[in-house]
Order: structure tokens, then sequence, then C-alpha cells
């Protein structure tokens, strides 16, 4: 299978290009093409993930579905042949874009928390609290929370986001974007993490992103793929030091492994880890929506 590196291939020049995705503005509305690349530690690599930017893409789509009881979202359609010129002329776009509406976005990365691992883990060894929310003593790495946690960070357009306190958070987008978005974020992070727990796969922790479209507070973005969370085998939790993922881990492993101090240029990535990043998306998306996954292979014509 041979990825899409970036829509310039197919002789669309983006309006912006982000690490993975290619952005088109089309006014009222925008195209989001989710691209084979990937990055680790804000540096993109040249290789690409084969089929990833497709199974992100579906993903996305399926939870949408899933929670929209919950909270709208900002998806106009996925069908190619509904796309404005040229877009619509481009059948190579298919699978791995959205067409959404436009939203004033609120700049917040909404990050919740379930389980105890990442910069999360690193904050509680250092101060007891994660984000300033206190803990008990005696966690241990990996250790479900009491209850998730809503944890915001700044949305920044390049270079790293910052975690914030809530208090912070309210005085960058306001007290009532605040309160709703934490509300929302909790409860899309627990029906989604009550249907991963029923197709073996734990959310560890996630992040949303969410904008005003008709005045209606809607999510944005791609969510809950293993781009944006960490997904674990449920079979092979165990609390006390890192998990097994499906998510791109797997990857950050190998170039730390390799000695890279993750400043550009990105080491190339061998064969071997190219294809198990790929199989680790494809079985994520396998467990958490298996018709899905069955309709991916049939389309693509994979075994």
């Amino acid at each position: 299978m041979k990825g899409l590196g970036s829509t310039q291939e197919l002789g669309l020049e983006p309006t912006r290009r982000g690490k993975v995705r290619d952005l088109f503005d089309l006014g009222d509305r925008l195209l989001l093409v989710a691209t084979d690349r990937i990055s680790a530690y804000d540096v993109v690599f040249d290789d690409l993930i084969p089929g990833k930017g497709g199974m992100l893409t579906r993903m996305s789509l399926e939870w949408f579905r899933l929670l929209a009881d919950i909270v709208p979202n900002h998806l106009v359609t996925a069908d190619v042949r509904e796309f404005p010129e040229p877009f619509c002329r481009h059948p190579e776009l298919a699978g791995r874009s959205m067409l959404v509406h436009k939203v004033e976005r609120v700049d917040a990365e909404c990050i919740v928390r379930g389980y105890l691992s990442g910069s999360g883990w690193r904050d509680y060894q250092r101060t007891g609290n994660v984000c300033g929310i206190p803990l008990p003593a005696g966690l241990t790495e990996s250790e479900r929370l009491p209850a998730p946690l809503f944890t915001p960070s700044t949305k920044a357009d390049s270079g790293h986001d910052e975690n914030i306190t809530f208090e912070e958070l309210v005085r960058l987008v306001g007290a009532g974007t605040a309160d709703a978005i934490s509300k929302l974020s909790i409860a899309v992070y627990q029906r989604a993490a009550e249907h991963a727990a029923e197709h073996g796969i734990v959310v560890a922790d996630t992040k949303f992103e969410f904008g005003y479209h008709d005045g209606s507070l809607i999510v944005i973005d791609e969510v809950l793929t293993p781009d944006s969370s960490r997904f674990w085998p449920a079979e092979e939790y165990r609390a006390g030091g890192p998990q097994p993922s499906f998510d791109k881990q797997f990857l950050r492993d190998w170039v730390d492994a390799s000695g890279w101090d993750h400043t550009p240029p990105a080491p190339r990535l061998p064969a071997a880890v190219v294809q198990r990043t790929a199989d680790r998306y494809a079985e994520a998306l396998r467990r958490l929506f298996p018709r899905a996954a069955r309709e991916r292979i049939a389309k693509s014509g994979a075994t």
C-alpha cells in the first residue's frame, strides 16, 4: 500500500500543512486530509505509515457517531463525491478526508486522564499533583485514578502545549466555556472508556478540542484516535510501570533507543518499525470497531 505524504502530490496546495494533516480553507467550511505522515516529539518523520490517515479518519467517524447524543461535532460529510471542486475529482482523498464546519475554536486542549501515565505521572512524581490537582500518596505508574481528571493545556500552533490549571483555563477562555468543556470532556471520555473496555482496550487518557458553531459548543478535530489517546490492551494491563500500547509509543520507544536527541531531522525508520506501527493502529481500529475494520480491509483488498 502506497502512503500519501502530502496533498501536494495530488496537485493540491493546502492552506495550512500541519504535522500530519493538510487543511484547506473553503470559506465557511474546511477540508481536513489525514496524510500518512507521523510525528514524535513535534518532529515529522520522512517515512510514512501507509494506511494511517485512513485508519484515523475512520476511527474518528465511528466515534462521532457513537458520541453524537452527548455532543455534536463539526462533520459535514466524509463522502468525497460530495466535496466541492476540485476535491471531488480526487478519489485518493476518499477514506482519509472530512469536510467540516469552520468554527470559532476554543484555544485549549481538553485532556482527560483516567490513569496515571505520561506527563501526569511525571508531574505526580515531582509534586504529588497532576496539573495542580492533588492526588492520594502512594500511587504507582499507570494506576487507575480514583476518578477521571480534566487537565487542560494551551493550544500551541507550533512548539509544545503547556499544561495549565483550571483557574488558568478560566482566565483564558472564560468561566462558562471552561465549565462546559470540562463537563463535556469527562462525559465523552467516560462513554468512550466504557465502549473501549467492552472491546478489550483501556483508554488511559485522551484529548479533545472544541469550538463554537452557530452559538453551540461542538467537538472538532479528530476524536479518540491513537494520535490523540493512549490505548492499552486490557488483557496485558498491570499497574506499576509502562504499558504496551496501540498508539505511537512503540515508535517513540524505538527513536529513544536509537539515541536521537529529538531535534530535526528525525532519523529514518526501519521497515520493521513502520510495519509494526501500522499494525498497532490497525489493531486499535479492529478492536474498537470491528465492522469498520472489516469494511476497510474489503475496500483496500488487504489481508
